[in-house]
């Protein structure tokens, strides 16, 4: 059950990263800015809580979801 919990950890720890890189590369702004506006965002939130599965989604969607369901978070 540890290692399970271990491999849940370091994948979504994965996932973050690749989102906040896409991020930054699709909306041409610094790594700091993106670490910014993922983790102020929902989708964080319902990656961290494993919500409807949704950290075994590509992270290139979730990035495309983003932005566009959270537009706010880019003002």
């Amino acid at each position: 059950m540890i290692e399970m919990d271990l491999l849940d950890k370091i994948c979504k720890e994965l996932l973050k990263e690749k989102i906040i890189n896409q991020l930054s590369e699709t909306k041409n702004i610094p790594i700091r800015q993106a670490m910014d506006i993922y983790y102020r965002s929902k989708l964080s939130q319902q990656i961290n809580d494993g919500s409807y599965g949704i950290e075994n989604m590509d992270y290139r969607y979730l990035v495309h979801d983003l932005i566009e369901n959270e537009p706010e978070l880019f003002f």
